[in-house]
């Protein structure tokens, strides 16, 4: 392996973007997390349905610079 290769090698973001749904009506929002953070579960207003819900983290949608 070369040198510049080692050098020039990509370093891991801090951040990344994940996608929230809601375990009730399935209404969904994007939401910025840290990279080694647990996974994210938090209470939120629904427009759906009008009232405060649960939101889950469901996937990472890409990483964040």
């Amino acid at each position: 392996m070369f040198i510049t290769n080692i050098l020039l090698k990509k370093a891991k973001s801090k951040n990344v973007l994940v996608l929230m749904e809601s375990a009730v009506s399935g209404h969904q929002f994007t939401k910025i997390r840290e990279r080694l953070a647990d996974k994210l579960e938090l209470i939120r207003f629904d427009p759906y349905i009008q009232r405060n819900s649960l939101y889950k983290e469901r996937k990472r949608v890409r990483s964040l610079n």
